[in-house]
């Protein structure tokens, strides 16, 4: 399925019925009086979160929405019936947007009422009176609303995977997570974000893979930092860097100043740094790395290699947090 994380959508609940204007006329009953019923309301509009939903797919084509009218009240005291309510599906973590302000941020599963149908108009029976016996007044029914919204879609993740292209991060996604998430020995195999799931024993943490971010990314470059609006509700993020490379230090404050540049608060959550790729030098040089960085880094700092699986278990139980962890 797609990834969509935008989507600009047009809504109107439903018009109200109109009241109605209508006298009893009866064989052999005189003086028969007002008898017009009361319209029908709008219909609502309600949005709910659907939890495995992690795509806007649905609203790329279809992107009118309107819920039905009320129908008008007619003779005999009839009211009308209420328009047929609409129900938008969305992603958990989506907001909604109208005229750039959030009205609704969708965080669980609950049905939300978005917009109100018009309520019904009045009947002329409601304006019956001892002074007035034959009311000729009714009133129409309200409008509904109507309003341009713009979906934006930020998933729901306990932590978020960042580094530079091809530092490993779907690998380790797919190593502690069942997520199937695409591997390649080129830059940018992840285009779109990926969530994961990992559980041991009674604990569970959601992964959100983001794709890679290089240098000069807030201001579009690469594959901009478009999608770092998925990790802004995690709690922590993990920090992958290829501990081959030369320029570990420098690769690190790329990322560090590309998070600040997007937004300063991400620059303030929890980070676990991930020295991924050992397999590819010897164990004496990288624990002179893993000396040399824990000088200029306050982060945790660990090592391992997707491919022999070095470190793994060590630090699913760090992300999901330790029974020793716990006790203190």
């Amino acid at each position: 399925m797609k990834f969509i994380d935008e989507a600009k959508v047009y809504i109107k609940s439903g018009d109200g019925g109109d009241g109605c204007l209508s006298f009893r006329r009866e064989k052999y009953i005189e003086y028969g009086g007002p008898d017009g019923g009361n319209g029908g309301r709008g219909g609502h509009i309600y949005v709910q979160g659907i939890k495995g939903l992690n795509t806007l797919v649905d609203f790329r084509f279809q992107k009118h929405f309107r819920a039905k009218k009320g129908v008008h009240g007619a003779g005999r005291k009839r009211n009308g019936a209420a328009g047929k309510d609409i129900i938008m599906k969305l992603p958990i973590g989506t907001q909604i947007y109208e005229d750039d302000e959030l009205i609704e941020d969708i965080i669980d599963n609950k049905k939300i009422l978005l917009f109100s149908g018009g309520k019904g108009g009045l009947g002329n029976t409601n304006f019956k009176s001892s002074t007035n016996r034959t009311p000729r007044k009714i009133t129409l029914g309200e409008k509904g609303h109507e309003a341009d919204v713009l979906f934006k879609l930020k998933l729901i993740a306990d932590t978020g995977l960042v580094g530079l292209p091809n530092a490993g991060k779907s690998s380790l996604l797919r190593k502690i997570s069942a997520a199937k998430t695409k591997v390649g020995e080129y830059p940018f195999t992840t285009t779109a974000p990926k969530l994961g799931v990992m559980r041991k024993g009674d604990r569970e943490k959601i992964i959100a893979d983001i794709p890679g971010l290089i240098e000069g990314a807030h201001l579009g470059t690469g594959l901009g930092f478009q999608f770092l609006r998925h990790i802004e509700r995690c709690t922590s993020i993990i920090h992958m860097l290829d501990i081959s490379e030369s320029n570990l230090l420098d690769n690190y404050k790329t990322i560090r100043n590309e998070l600040k540049s997007y937004n300063i608060e991400l620059d303030k959550k929890s980070e676990i740094v991930v020295l991924n790729k050992s397999d590819l030098i010897t164990q004496d040089e990288a624990e002179k790395i893993l000396k040399a960085l824990k000088k200029k880094i306050k982060s945790s700092i660990f090592i391992i290699s997707t491919i022999t699986n070095e470190g793994i278990e060590e630090l699913k139980n760090i992300i999901l947090g330790s029974d020793k962890e716990n006790e203190t």
